[in-house]
Order: structure tokens, then sequence, then C-alpha cells
């Protein structure tokens, strides 16, 4: 399997623009136009982001990013604030763009246009050497692991921490022990990935991307590929992370999970947020959402 290092071989960006589409469709529960609230593309010069009594500083700002790929509108001048501490839930349909959304933030998939802010520090105009370190400081889970199939648990831990950080090995092994130890693998540091099972795979990768210190965690579907019996392991991760103060998007289908742990629902069809809310606001018996009616669906498929 080929796996790549957090951090590393990242592509230019080009200097691109704030966001030219129309915005988004007023869903219900829909926030004001991106290009008139905090999540909107800030004007020139240093972002303003909102901060105030009972507000998380915001830590991570997505303003106004489209993509296009094969012909196809992918993303449509999207906008999201995560503040330090905060987990959000992107849920919706396949294709909506939800993997989509979270590639474009992590620039695996630069946008066309549109911003990405972490800290205020815009990554429209960075350099190549700028988003590798950019996007150092956001990790990201995958739904396929991208363990390198040839090095141990530990290794796969270690390796992003010599090659990209610089580490002594003795330092790196130090650290990925730790790491390994924080998601309840150090028993298993000197196994491969043949020799575990998905469960653990994932909880690998989640410590690799734990060892690089993000300010921000991207998980792409992480209990998907794994059997219904593995599921409940890495959520507990997921958990833990979220009671240690990390700040976290996640993609999930996992609504029975996502709705105790997350402080909002954002809802993606058709390359747009269209409705965003508390699980309260949009789960409540007759609130008539979208995001009701998608998640009683999906309910009735899972067997609850």
């Amino acid at each position: 399997m080929t796996a790549s290092l957090p951090g590393a071989g990242a592509r230019p960006a080009p200097g691109f623009a704030p966001g030219s589409a129309a915005g988004t469709s007023p869903g219900r529960v829909q926030g004001p136009a991106p290009d008139s609230s905090p999540e909107g593309p800030p004007a020139s010069g240093a972002a303003s982001l909102p901060e105030g009594p009972g507000l998380s500083p915001c830590l991570l700002q997505v303003c106004g990013i489209s993509k296009t790929m094969g012909g196809k509108l992918l993303l449509d001048n999207v906008s999201l604030t995560l503040g330090a501490g905060e987990l959000k839930v992107l849920i919706g349909p396949s294709g909506g763009g939800k993997s989509t959304l979270l590639q474009c933030i992590h620039f695996l998939t630069p946008p066309d246009s549109g911003d990405v802010l972490l800290d205020g520090e815009s990554a429209r105009e960075m350099s190549r050497r700028n988003i590798c370190l950019f996007r150092r400081e956001i990790g990201m889970i995958f739904q396929d692991f991208n363990l390198f199939d040839h090095l141990t648990a530990r290794d796969n831990v270690a390796v992003a921490l010599r090659r990209v950080k610089g580490l002594a090995k003795k330092a790196a092994y130090e650290r990925a022990l730790s790491e390994l130890d924080r998601v309840g693998l150090s028993s298993k540091a000197l196994l491969y990935p043949s020799q575990l099972s998905g469960g653990q795979k994932q909880r690998v990768s989640i410590a690799r991307a734990l060892a690089m210190d993000p300010k921000v965690m991207l998980l792409d579907e992480p209990t998907s590929a794994l059997d219904p019996e593995l599921i409940g392991e890495v959520l507990k991760v997921i958990q833990d992370l979220h009671d240690g103060g990390m700040t976290m998007l996640m993609v999930t289908h996992q609504v029975g999970f996502a709705r105790h742990i997350t402080e909002e629902f954002l809802f993606m069809e058709g390359g747009r947020i269209t409705e965003r809310g508390s699980p309260e606001e949009l789960l409540r018996e007759g609130s008539g959402s979208r995001t009701a009616d998608f998640c009683s669906k999906l309910s009735e498929i899972q067997g609850g």
C-alpha cells in the first residue's frame, strides 16, 4: 500500500483569489451568507476572528472555497469555522463534497478559489515550503489507514518524526511509543499492519497524526472500513481526544455517536453546506430538517 508522510510532498498552491461563486443557498438552519459573516472571506490584511464571551478563539477558518474537477463543481463557495477545542461533524449523502472539503482544507487538493486560515494565517499566497509547514499543523485521518505495510506500528509513527521533523531515531521511537500508548496500542508497537485488526490500524494512523502535534485533526469517515465490532475502539479514541481539547472536523455516518459529541452538525449536499446547527436543534422531533430526515434513514439502514 502506498502511504504518505504527514506534511511532506505537498503540491505548490497557486495564488488563488477569494471565491466568486454564488453564495450557499439558504438552508433551514443556514447561517449568514459567507461574505457577510465571520466565516466569509477576510478583508485584506489580518483576518478578523470571532471571539467573545462564550466563544472559543477561532482556530480554523474556511472562507468561500470552491473546487471543480473533471468539469464538475464539487465545492461551491463553502465556509465554516472551528473554535479551539470544538468538534464539528460533516454529514450528508455520498458525493456531497465532504471528503473533497477535507482534502482542500489540508491542501492535498488545493481549492480553486477561497482561502483557508489556521490561527489567522492565510494559506492563499503560501509558498510550497510554507504549505508543507501548514499541512504539518493539520492532521488527516483517512478511511483506509494509509500505513506502510513493511513497517511496524512503531516505525509507521516514527518515520514522519524522523523524515519530516528531523528527530533522532531514539527520540522518534520514544515519541512513537508514547503516542501508541495514548491510543491503547503500546503492546502492539512491534507488529506489522498485516498483524493488526482494522481498528488497531486506524488507531496507529491516529497516533501517527498526533505525533506531528497538529492544531486541528480532520477525520474522513474513520470507521467506514471497519467491521462493526471494531468501531467502538476507534470512537473511544476520538472521544478521548475531544475530552482532551483536540480541535476536530469529522465526516461520519455514526450519527448516534456524533450527536452526543459534536457542537454542530454541518449538512453537505451538492457541494454546499445547506444546514448547520446543534444536534438538539436539527434532530429534535418535528424539526423537519433535512439533517433529521437523513439521520432517520441512516438509522433504518443501520438497524437503529
